[in-house]
């Protein structure tokens, strides 16, 4: 295969980032089918002690949020929320929100980046940590939005008897997304909040 000839990126020549250049954005267009591979390794590589595995969950929220009526990017969110819990575990929310940035709603990005604060308010006190953590979020414009993400997608999808759609029914909606011009302004439609759809009552 061709390459070019420096090997140093100061030492490239026009000519050899004009062949680059398509290189590099037929490698972009793959991305959805390797955020797709990524996740298809939760099914084994996942954490002890829950009933089902990571990519179940996801699985699981997205199966959820699809069955609420929510738009293609609150599924694909609720999807790949936990993308980043085997690679970084310590902020795997942060993590999955800069994967989906750049093609998503700048609602739905900024609840993945806050949800394992918003999370704690299940779990914490169990630990003596801090069950309110979500607080010092409250004057975010997507405050609620991350508050009924969390209550009716994450907190419950940890359930085996759940009829779950399967990883190949989403794999459509994950290439659509990605497929998409990165941080198109049409598409992050900044300081927009719709919400979660108005199916359920949202969590107090």
């Amino acid at each position: 295969m061709k390459t070019v000839e420096f090997t140093a990126m100061k030492d490239g020549t026009r000519e050899d980032y004009l062949f680059l250049k398509p290189l590099e954005d037929d490698h972009v267009k793959g991305t959805g089918d390797r955020v797709l591979r990524e996740l298809r390794l939760q099914e084994d590589e996942t954490l002890p002690g829950y009933k089902i595995s990571r990519l179940e969950h996801g699985l699981q929220a997205a199966t959820r949020a699809w069955n609420e009526g929510a738009d293609i990017d609150w599924v694909v969110a609720a999807l790949l929320h936990d993308i980043g819990d085997g690679l970084a575990p310590q902020n795997h929310d942060r993590f999955a929100a800069e994967i989906l940035r750049p093609y998503l709603r700048e609602e739905v990005v900024w609840t993945i980046e806050h949800h394992a604060s918003f999370q704690m308010y299940y779990y914490a006190h169990h630990y003596g940590w801090n069950q309110h953590e979500r607080e010092k979020y409250r004057a975010s414009p997507y405050f609620q939005s991350c508050v009924d993400f969390c209550e009716r997608w994450d907190q419950s999808s940890f359930d085996p008897a759940f009829a779950t759609k399967p990883l190949a029914f989403f794999e459509p909606l994950v290439r659509e997304v990605f497929a998409r011009r990165a941080h198109d302004p049409a598409v992050v439609q900044a300081g927009t909040v719709k919400g979660l759809p108005a199916k359920l009552a949202a969590a107090e």
